[in-house]
């Protein structure tokens, strides 16, 4: 299992239309081979500040949905909401 950590910044103001999309993506993620779950969080004090958290079955799993064309989809509702790009990290159990 991998968990794959999103750092996303979001402009001023638009933080509900964010969560909107955010959902939307969340939602088509569920159906995934290799999706197990994830979670939101938003920094504390800083509310332009999301961190997403999801746990996938395998790095291959990952990639499919990195590159897949729904991703593809929910990205150009969110992209125009962020100031910068993502940051995307993979994680890996340490054996």
């Amino acid at each position: 299992m991998i968990k794959i950590i999103i750092e996303r910044r979001i402009m001023p103001g638009l933080e509900e239309e964010y969560e909107a999309a955010a959902r939307e993506a969340m939602r088509q993620s569920l159906g995934v081979r290799g999706f197990i779950g994830g979670e939101s969080l938003v920094e504390n004090g800083r509310h332009d500040r999301r961190l997403m958290i999801t746990k996938w079955r395998d790095l291959r799993a990952w990639k499919e949905w990195y590159t897949s064309e729904e991703r593809s989809r929910v990205m150009q509702r969110l992209l125009p909401l962020l100031t910068e790009d993502e940051r995307i990290r993979i994680y890996e159990p340490a054996y």
